[in-house]
This record gives structure tokens, C-alpha cells and sequence, in this order.
């Protein structure tokens, strides 16, 4: 990721967090990248429940508004706010709390065991240790190596 986008990415999040907390919404990520379409920016929102289409849309309007007030974005681009789905990414260290009990899939950064793929359900989180289990047992992940880590369906 460019400086350029971590930039973007860093304000926008700053930007999003009050019109989130007045609806009630909670921030999941903010993704800043390049397609095939042109730029794209993402915001994924949820809240206990779920989001509803309605609530994507009063964001994106809010967000619009907010972005084209602050032109912080030099290049056009093609804001989108959904729902980060039923494959979650967890981002926090809250969120490995929240989801205790759920399937997960985690990628690490270095491999443990001679492994860098974890499946299974998550036990929870000790001193910043992810615990998940699976069929082949407990397994243990500091969560500074996690490089990446979403809610799954299927181990």
C-alpha cells in the first residue's frame, strides 16, 4: 500500500467515525485501491443485526457530502459503502472478543508449526494471543504476526 493511500484511508476513517457513531454504525474498514474501473473507495459499515441497504445508503450520502466538502481525494474515484459480509474481516483485537465461538480463517505474517493458514473456531484472545481450535487441536497466534483474519463458514 502507498503512502499516498494510507494517507487517504487514515482520514477518511477520521472523517466516517462521527456520522457512524450518530447512526449507531460501527467503522469495519475503509479500503482505498485501484481497478480496472478507476479508483475505488470502500467503507464497510455494520452494526449488531446487520446493516440494512438503507443504512448504506445514508452513509454513502453523508460520506459524499463530507469528501466533497474536504477534497481530499485528488483523483476521481467511486465511493461504496456496504456491509463487510458474512466473511467479516477482524481487524480489532475487540473483535476476536465479539466473534468467540465463530469459525475463523487466519493468515499470519510467519509461520507457526511450519504453518501460515489457520482454520477453526475461535476460542477467544488472551493477552493478545488468538486462541482458535480445530481438529488438529488448540493453536496459539500472537495477534502482531496476524496478517490477515476473517470470519468463515466451512473449516
Amino acid at each position: 500500500m502507498s503512502l499516498y493511500t494510507e494517507k487517504i484511508i487514515k482520514k477518511v476513517k477520521k472523517l466516517v467515525m462521527p456520522i457512524l457513531g450518530d447512526e449507531g454504525l460501527e467503522l469495519v474498514d475503509v479500503e482505498f485501491q485501484r481497478e480496472k474501473q478507476g479508483w475505488v473507495l470502500r467503507v464497510y459499515i455494520d452494526k449488531p443485526g446487520g446493516v440494512t441497504l438503507d443504512d448504506c445508503t445514508d452513509i454513502s450520502y453523508q460520506l459524499s457530502a463530507v469528501l466533497d466538502v474536504e477534497d481530499l481525494i485528488d483523483t476521481s474515484y467511486t465511493l461504496e459503502v456496504s456491509s463487510p459480509g458474512l466473511t467479516r474481516p477482524l481487524k480489532e483485537l475487540s473483535d476476536y472478543e465479539r466473534y468467540k465461538g465463530q469459525l475463523v480463517k487466519i493468515k499470519t505474517y510467519k509461520p507457526i508449526d511450519g504453518k501460515k493458514v489457520f482454520r477453526g473456531k475461535l476460542i477467544g484472545l488472551e493477552n493478545e494471543i488468538v486462541k482458535i481450535e480445530n481438529e488438529k487441536g488448540e493453536h496459539e497466534i500472537p495477534f502482531k504476526i496476524i496478517a490477515k483474519a476473517n470470519l468463515n463458514f466451512e473449516l
